[in-house]
Order: structure tokens, then C-alpha cells, then sequence
């Protein structure tokens, strides 16, 4: 009977995985011919770096790119595993047998929390990704079906040239986001203790909570990783598909078979996203993955693997993070731009080049990360 069971958990990740996938793939051309036919792409390249300082090198790298890629792409991800996720849950409503009942993932224990958590940090991507394609000038003809109702008075006044929300807004809102689901963990599941590889359960009470907001942070800040075609929809679908190899051999297969949907949506982004991108992710997805990927990190118990899983993710923030204390204090650059991979491009590299390096990396501390996550359970 056991036996049984695990080939069906098996074939319930991967079964779900590629239905995923092919949902994906399905609608994708939908929604292509929509943002395509409403020329929902930024007007202009971006000239300035957050704080402030102009960014030649990056608008000359970008302005063929830039100006002519639709925004929007991540919501055929966020969109494709809110759907999956909706239609086994009715099914197994609908439907007798066990078929439907072992499909469905939406569990309150294991998969609400990160399913929320997308959905809300998407919503807020894709404000910001609106907010960067409409010009001031442009907001009184912005009849776009579907959206433009939702374009109130207050957004009018606070559109800027490209400029999307601003980022002290869009940290405020994650940081509450993540405030939201530290308290659940710790009030709700009473999580009070944080795993470390090789040396078993810490207890560590209150500080369970700055640890989680702290964490989801660091990973929302790794946004900047969407800067090249291809390079975020590899580098996560390494991220989840470790994370949903450990929740699979801890036995949460739920948070598994989401992070195969996940996976699947991700694919199916990348089949369109291979240079030269039919579409850019945006802030409408990469919000969404960084926020979801917390939360399993911590249901998983496996944040301390994170760093390692998420290498490239890491290595973003930190070479931002060295370029800014750099120009800063020192009055010079370390890098020629700032995150690491426009680096590399400024360097000669080409764009596939970078991507396709990224990928393996991200693949290779995916799997070292998850052997290590898995050490003493």
C-alpha cells in the first residue's frame, strides 16, 4: 500500500507539472496577441538607477529591446497556477473518485499560504508593471479592456515617466505581505523552532517572525535578477524545483505538486522567453515568485538551504548592494552596472551567454542545496 502511495504522489507532482505546462502553453498565445495589440511595453528606457545616478551604458545596451517587448509576461504564470490550482479544487467538489480527490493541491496546511502569497505580490507587480508602460500624457486614451477601469484619479497622480510604483511603496506592501505571513507561521502553525542542515531544530521563538519578513525581503529585493531574456524564468525554475524536491521527500506533497505547477508555468514562460523574448516577465511575476518561494522555504523548513538553492538570486542582491556602498562611499564602481548580470553584458558578453551560464549555475547550487537541505531529516 505504501508503495502505491508514493507512485502516486509521484505521478501527482509530475502529472501536475506537465498539465501545467501545457495549460500554459495553451493560452499563451492569447495573451501574446493582447499585449502585442495594446503595445503594453515601456516607452522609454530607463535612464536612471534607483538611487538616482544615470545609467548610459544600460540604455545603451537596452534601447532596441526596451521599447518594443511587451511587459506583462508573468501573468501567464501567476494566472496558470491560480487556474490549475482552482479547477482540481472543483473537480474533487464535483466529481466522485479518488482521482480528482489525490489531484487536488489545495490544501489549508501546506499550499493556501503560498498560493496568497502569489497572488498578492502579483497584483502588486502588475500595478507597478502598468505604471511603468503608461505615460502621464497617455492616461486620459488608456482604454485598454480589462484594465483600464481600474486606472482611478489617484493613479493618474501618481504615474511618473516610466518610473512604475515607487520602490519605498513596493517595499512597504511586500514588507507587510511578509508581516502577514510571519505572524501566520507563528501564531497559526506555531512554528517556533528553524532547521539548520547537520545539526537538528533551533528553538527561536519570537525571532521566528524578523527571521521570515527579513528573508522575503532579501528575495523580493533578487527582483532585479529580470533583466535579460530568459535569465529570471531558469534561474526560479531551478529554485522551485528543488524546493519541491525537498517538500516531496519530507511528505508534503502538496507543496510539492504546487511548486511542479509552478515549475510547469515556468516552462512554459521560458518556451516563449527564449531569445529573442516574445515578452518580458515584470514585475507582475518575479513578485510573485520571490514572495511564493519564501513561504515554502520556511513551511519546507529549509530557509537555511535558501542561500545556496537561490545562489544566483543572492548574488544579485549582493553585487547591487557592493555597487551602491561602492558609489557611495567610496566615490567609484566596482562593477561596470549593477546587478551582476548587465555586468557581464557591458563586458562583451552576449545576452545567451550570460542566460545560459546563469542557468547552469542555478542548476548546480539548486541541486547542491537540496542534498544539503535533506542532511539528518
Amino acid at each position: 500500500m505504501g508503495e502505491f502511495n508514493n507512485i502516486a504522489n509521484v505521478i501527482k507532482v509530475f502529472g501536475l507539472s506537465a498539465f501545467s505546462f501545457a495549460f500554459a502553453i495553451f493560452w499563451t498565445p492569447l495573451l501574446t496577441r493582447y499585449l502585442y495589440k495594446y503595445k503594453l511595453w515601456r516607452k522609454d528606457v530607463r535612464q536612471l538607477s534607483p538611487d538616482g545616478s544615470k545609467t548610459p551604458l544600460f540604455a545603451a545596451l537596452h534601447k532596441d529591446r526596451e521599447t518594443s517587448v511587451p511587459r506583462l509576461g508573468g501573468v501567464l504564470i501567476w494566472i496558470t497556477v491560480f487556474s490549475v490550482a482552482i479547477l482540481f479544487w472543483a473537480a474533487a467538489k464535483i466529481f466522485d473518485g479518488d482521482f480528482f480527490t489525490k489531484a487536488n493541491f489545495l490544501s489549508r496546511n501546506q499550499t493556501w499560504l503560498p498560493l496568497f502569497t502569489m497572488l498578492a505580490a502579483s497584483l502588486l507587480g502588475l500595478v507597478d508593471d502598468l505604471m511603468q508602460i503608461i505615460k502621464k500624457g497617455d492616461v486620459a486614451k488608456f482604454r485598454i479592456p480589462l484594465i483600464h477601469k481600474f486606472i482611478t484619479v489617484p493613479w493618474k497622480q501618481n504615474i511618473q515617466e516610466g518610473g512604475g510604483v515607487k520602490f519605498r511603496h513596493r517595499l512597504f506592501i511586500v514588507f507587510l505581505i511578509a508581516l502577514a505571513g510571519a505572524w501566520w507561521f507563528y501564531f497559526k502553525l506555531d512554528w517556533r523552532t528553524i532547521y539548520i542542515p547537520g545539526f537538528g531544530d533551533f528553538a527561536i521563538g519570537l525571532w521566528y517572525i524578523p527571521i521570515f519578513v527579513i528573508t522575503m525581503i532579501i528575495l523580493f529585493s533578487s527582483s532585479i535578477v529580470d533583466g535579460i531574456d530568459g535569465l529570471s524564468g531558469g534561474v526560479f525554475g531551478a529554485a522551485f524545483a528543488a524546493y519541491g524536491g525537498i517538500a516531496f521527500f519530507r511528505g508534503q506533497i502538496d507543496i510539492a505538486a504546487f511548486a511542479g505547477v509552478v515549475l510547469g508555468a515556468l516552462l512554459a514562460f521560458l518556451w516563449f522567453n527564449i531569445p529573442p523574448a516574445r515578452f518580458y516577465m515584470g514585475e507582475s511575476g518575479i513578485l510573485g515568485l520571490t514572495t511564493s518561494l519564501t513561504v515554502i522555504a520556511f513551511l519546507t523548513d529549509s530557509v537555511f538551504a535558501l542561500p545556496i538553492i537561490g545562489f544566483i538570486l543572492m548574488l544579485e542582491v549582493a553585487s547591487d548592494v557592493i555597487q551602491f556602498a561602492s558609489k557611495r562611499f567610496l566615490g567609484r564602481k566596482v562593477f561596470l552596472i549593477a546587478p551582476i548580470h548587465h555586468h557581464f553584458e557591458a563586458m562583451g558578453w552576449p545576452p545567451y551567454k550570460v542566460t545560459m551560464r546563469f542557468w547552469i549555475i542555478s542548476i548546480v547550487t539548486a541541486i547542491v542545496g537540496m542534498s544539503i537541505a535533506l542532511i539528518g531529516r
